[in-house]
């Protein structure tokens, strides 16, 4: 079995509130679970308005497969007009 994590730093630069940023959020996170089956959280900056830290992971029976899921997970984050990607980071277990 194979655990894949991954996170993204991402700048929310037309967020003016709490309440913009965690629609922007909400959305890329449910947008995430419903189209990649995967599990989605906000991890960091909860208070912070144009920052936060999403975290998603997966788990398969094969590496490659988790490799794939990841590298879609992150084209569909960095296509995110809403969202820029500052760091990516993940882990395998």
């Amino acid at each position: 079995m194979v655990v894949a994590v991954v996170s993204w730093q991402l700048s929310l630069p037309g967020c003016g509130s709490l309440k913009e940023k965690r629609m922007v959020v909400k959305s890329l996170k449910d947008r995430l679970h419903h189209r990649f089956n995967v599990s989605v959280a906000e991890t960091r900056h909860h208070d912070i308005w144009g920052l936060a830290e999403l975290t998603a992971s997966v788990v398969t029976t094969d590496r490659r497969h988790a490799d794939s899921v990841l590298a879609e997970l992150d084209r569909f984050v960095n296509n995110d007009g809403r969202a820029v990607v500052i760091n990516t980071s993940s882990i395998f277990y």
